[in-house]
């Protein structure tokens, strides 16, 4: 026999976001299951070829195949937000070039970026000396040093890992990444404690981060999901992901 049936909204009434994520990358959709885990938001992935070995050249690669991507998404729904989940590669691609590449397939979506998601983090949070924590090789970090700081940024305190194997990074314990926050605070009087990479697990160490350190912490994750909610007119607190989740845009 032939069923009835009704329809509604589906599950994205407040919100449609998409995320586009490294091949490599282990902990963005984990962490970000939980901070966009909101009544009516509804959160989707594609997935981006990347080799493993983090560079400029390897990195830049990506701007060619992020339409293809972005293209993938349902094209039943219209998006609220995309983004793209690289911070090194945002740096290198720039966010107007990563604007223009998924534009070009969902045009109807706002772009973002942990590059951008961070400048906009630190305004809402009024921080602009900024402490600074990268896995990333010394050509890498430098770039997302500049471009922090031709936002208006100083880097009062900066470390790294130097590691170039994203498979490496996602290794790298929270227990490594809270010894590294206490390192780079140290000495440093900062507004805000920023780590680079979408692959570093830092969503559980937030809290006691910003505990011991006096000052704000974010991570590439966590701003971007926070950026990707407020551009869609999602503005819940939820201060158990940091200071910056009880900030508006």
């Amino acid at each position: 026999m032939k069923l009835s049936f009704d329809t509604d909204a589906g599950i994205g009434t407040r919100a449609n976001l998409g995320v586009v994520v490294l091949e490599t990358d282990e902990t963005l959709e984990q962490e970000f299951a939980r901070m966009t885990r909101e009544p009516g938001v509804a959160l989707y992935h594609n997935r981006i070829p990347m080799v493993p070995e983090i560079r400029p050249e390897t990195l830049q690669k990506m701007a060619a195949d992020l339409p293809a991507s972005a293209n993938l998404f349902p094209s039943s729904l219209k998006f609220d937000v995309i983004g793209y989940g690289c911070t090194s590669a945002s740096t290198v691609i720039g966010p107007d070039g990563v604007r223009e590449a998924i534009q070009s397939a969902r045009p109807e979506a706002q772009v973002t970026d942990p590059l951008s998601a961070i400048i906009a983090a630190c305004k809402a949070l009024g921080a602009t000396r900024l402490g600074f924590i990268t896995p990333y090789l010394p050509e890498v970090s430098a770039k997302m040093r500049s471009k922090l700081e031709e936002a208006g940024n100083t880097i009062v305190s900066f470390g790294s890992f130097e590691e170039s194997d994203d498979r490496v990074v996602a290794r790298i314990t929270p227990k490594a990444i809270l010894s590294a926050v206490d390192t780079v605070t140290k000495d440093a009087e900062c507004d805000a404690v920023v780590i680079s990479c979408t692959n570093l697990r830092c969503l559980d160490i937030i809290p006691q981060a910003e505990a011991q350190a006096g000052v704000p912490v974010v991570s590439s994750n966590q701003a971007l999901a926070w950026h990707m909610l407020r551009l869609s007119g999602v503005s819940d607190p939820r201060p158990d992901f940091g200071q910056l989740f009880t900030r508006p845009l």
